[in-house]
């Protein structure tokens, strides 16, 4: 892959805000220093969008990403995928589903193929995509289905959350909280804390990364009083590690690991589903948090939010967690180029 190749940016929901944030991005470049990137999008939803916003973005076509970096300066590079039906902001519609997909399909083949550095990708709505057949319960699950049928190999996604005060890992994600116990098994746990190591390493140049891994109940169990999945399923797996020469510590107290002293202690934390871990980063750093995907094949981040329907074509959306994804993208897609 060239150091020189753009990042492929998926366009989201159409109705989404993914087009407002793009465009602003693009306008920002110079001010935030961006790395080039191609959208993979609708050019009319697009041109419709700057209208509405007010920004003057000049569009070029291109049928790939490979000599969109030379334009980058002067126009916002676009692979085209058309919409299926007209696109009104803030009123999603299943009929643009397939070019969804599409985009998230083509931006992907980009980067597996050596044509682009990393995959960003703009929110999605997956009621939407449902509601059209789509079957992975999310983005990051769709990624891993498409790495895995590019290599053959099996692939474990995942999700990390990251800003600069907190990285947090959800041990579980898309599922029901009833759900959470019976899916955090011995293996599951276990290889979700070796691919956080080994993205803490690869990705982000820590070589002994500090991981501390929340408990699953209160207090984390209280000795097995309040449960009894931290006594004897965590804490094992815990011991395993440590037992291999991985920093990791816990089950710790969920209520006491996010606090500005506590965060000095670790890199990252693995937490045991989905709003544990979510909640502390979006209270620390809602516009500037970024979704890594680590355990894939290739660099993939997204911005930490949804499509916000109800301010899409308002310019009242912030690119900020989008700028931030950009730019981390950029910096791990170097980190491992530089490690070939």
């Amino acid at each position: 892959m060239s150091p020189l190749a753009p990042l492929a940016l998926s366009m989201g929901d159409p109705a989404g805000i993914g087009p407002d944030i793009t465009l602003m991005a693009w306008a920002l470049r110079r001010e935030h220093k961006l790395p080039p990137f191609v959208v993979y999008g609708d050019i009319s939803v697009l041109e419709d969008r700057a209208k509405a916003l007010g920004l003057v973005v000049p569009l070029q076509w291109f049928a790939s990403p490979g000599a969109a970096r030379d334009a980058f300066d002067n126009a916002l590079p676009v692979v085209a995928i058309p919409a299926c039906c007209t696109v009104v902001p803030g009123q999603p519609s299943r009929d643009n589903a397939a070019a969804t997909i599409a985009s998230i399909d083509l931006a992907t083949a980009a980067v597996i193929a050596g044509h682009a550095r990393a995959v960003v990708t703009n929110p999605i709505a997956k009621s939407v995509l449902y509601a059209a057949g789509f079957r992975r319960p999310g983005h990051t699950e769709y990624l891993a289905h498409l790495a895995h049928t590019a290599t053959g190999k099996r692939v474990v996604p995942v999700m990390m959350l990251a800003c600069d005060e907190l990285r947090v890992v959800p041990a579980t994600i898309h599922i029901k909280l009833a759900d959470v116990p019976a899916a955090l098994t011995h293996d599951h746990l276990t290889r979700t804390i070796e691919i956080t190591a080994e993205g803490l390493r690869r990705d982000f140049g820590i070589a002994n990364p500090r991981i501390a891994v929340a408990g699953l109940n209160p207090h984390a169990g209280e000795s097995g009083t309040i449960g009894t999945e931290d006594r004897d399923v965590i804490a094992p797996v815990i011991g395993g590690l440590q037992r291999r020469g991985l920093r990791v510590t816990g089950p710790h107290s969920a209520d006491t690991l996010f606090h500005a002293a506590a965060r000095k202690t670790y890199d990252a934390v693995v937490a045991m589903y989905h709003d544990q871990a979510l909640i502390p980063i979006k209270t620390l750093a809602f516009d500037l948090g970024v979704n890594v995907t680590l355990g894939l094949p290739f660099v993939r981040t997204s911005p930490d939010h949804g499509t916000a329907f109800d301010i899409a074509g308002t310019g009242k959306a912030s690119p900020a967690s989008l700028i931030e994804a950009l730019k981390m993208a950029d910096r791990i897609a170097r980190a491992r180029a530089a490690a070939i």
